[in-house]
């Protein structure tokens, strides 16, 4: 074997960990970012789910405003009939 046909192999098998390392260094990135894309989904359905708890709120409260309006219609109406009688 030649010298350089040595150098060659030892430039091709530095090439080869390199690109070794370089897949476990993207192993690891994309293990990271499904981990990410994991809890944001998670996140989200999280937000989602107290999104329609307070949109159910705020309904709830809507109406109990509209009730409470009426009835403070109905006693004004009734003073002033109280008045006029």
């Amino acid at each position: 074997m030649t010298v350089l046909a040595a150098q060659s192999i030892v430039v091709t098998m530095d090439s080869l960990e390199q690109a070794g390392k370089d897949l476990e260094r993207l192993e690891q990135q994309l293990k990271a970012l499904l981990e990410q894309c994991r809890k944001l989904r998670e996140e989200n359905h999280s937000l989602q789910n107290r999104q329609e708890s307070l949109v159910a709120e705020r309904a709830s409260l809507v109406a109990k405003n509209e009730e409470a309006r009426t009835k403070v219609e109905a006693m004004i109406n009734r003073l002033k009939a109280l008045e006029q009688s």
